[in-house]
Formats: C-alpha cells, sequence, structure tokens
C-alpha cells in the first residue's frame, strides 16, 4: 500500500491544524499539521496520567515538537524520525508537518478522549 498526502481523506480541519488519515491492517497512518502553540494536554484529560496512551512512529517533515513525559522532555526537530511510547504530551514549538503510525485500536481510544474533551470545551470533534 501506498499513498499522497492528498490521497488520504481529511479527518481533522480546525485553522491550521489538520489530519489525513486512514488504517493499513491494524495501524492508522496519518499526515498531519500542527501550528506553534498548540499543545496536546487539555486533549488528553481524563487518560491515565492526562497523557497519550497511544504509541506512535514518525517523521517530523518540517517544524519542532516538544515531547512531554512525567519523567522529562525531549525535542524532535525537522528530518528526525521518533517514537512516542504512551504517556506522553506534545508542545508544538514551530508549525510542522508530520508523518504518523499508530496501532489502530490505541488511536481510536485516544481520538475518543480527545473528542469528549472538544465537545466539553464547545468546539465540535471534525
Amino acid at each position: 500500500m501506498h499513498a499522497n498526502r492528498n490521497d488520504l481523506p481529511v479527518t481533522l480541519e480546525a485553522g491550521a491544524a489538520y489530519s489525513r488519515d486512514t488504517q493499513w491492517g491494524e495501524m492508522n497512518v496519518a499526515f498531519e499539521g500542527f501550528p506553534a502553540g498548540m499543545d496536546t494536554r487539555p486533549l488528553f484529560k481524563g487518560l491515565p496520567e492526562d497523557r497519550c496512551q497511544c504509541p506512535h512512529w514518525g517523521v517530523l517533515l518540517k517544524g519542532r515538537l516538544k515531547i512531554l513525559y512525567a519523567e522529562g522532555e525531549e525535542v524532535v526537530t525537522a528530518g528526525q524520525a521518533y517514537y512516542l511510547p504512551p504517556g506522553h504530551n506534545v508542545v508544538v514549538e514551530e508549525d510542522c508537518e508530520l508523518v504518523e503510525f499508530s496501532p489502530q485500536h490505541d488511536y481510536d481510544r485516544t481520538l475518543q478522549a480527545v473528542a469528549r474533551n472538544l465537545q466539553n470545551a464547545g468546539t465540535p470533534p471534525a
């Protein structure tokens, strides 16, 4: 299987943030972009430790991300491949674009929590 970014369906479009993703086998594959200043902490409220519990593998094509863990933080910069284990949050330090792969089951559970938090904040999910 293969796809260009524009081949995948848009599943999120909110200002400068977007996600185009689909399921391949047991994995979710996504092309995503997020604006500088975005912070995932409010989105993951209610999950264990209020952190994303889905593992992700990806490549940051553009920008800079600060990954927050209970025990510390790390920075991912454009051109780097990454692995984010369960138990993380992300702060977007520079506008970013990425390609990311996640186990579909864990991804779906995380999106349910994100949708609840967006609804509670008065922001309808895409």
